[in-house]
């Protein structure tokens, strides 16, 4: 399906910080909530993100993420999920996240 540069447009793809991290006790499957800092204009979201094969809380505090911020919140469990953090499947499976390769300011857009 090809679309047009407007409907990209509508897609909100921010940088920001992972703050904070903890396993989401009640997924189905295994998966890490994550407090996402997006700077003052935005503030921070949460998600749940099932990220478990190459990321546990150490590796992603501090971190700056990309993510979806203008999809409607999802419920994930006992989670308000607010944003989808973006990631491609390796080899087998699991998810790589999305970041910049250098820091950025919190809550920038994608160009």
């Amino acid at each position: 399906m090809t679309i047009t540069f407007d409907d990209f447009l509508k897609v909100d793809i921010r940088v920001g910080t992972v703050t904070e991290v903890r396993v989401n006790e009640t997924a189905r499957k295994p998966a890490l909530v994550l407090t996402i800092d997006f700077g003052t204009e935005i503030g921070t979201r949460t998600t749940s993100a099932q990220i478990t094969e190459h990321y546990d809380a150490e590796s992603l505090r501090g971190r700056q993420v990309a993510a979806v911020i203008n999809f409607p919140p999802k419920q994930i469990a006992k989670v308000r999920s607010e944003v989808l953090v973006l990631g491609f499947a390796d080899a087998e499976g699991g998810i790589v996240l999305v970041h910049p390769d250098r820091p950025v300011p919190d809550g920038g857009r994608l160009h």
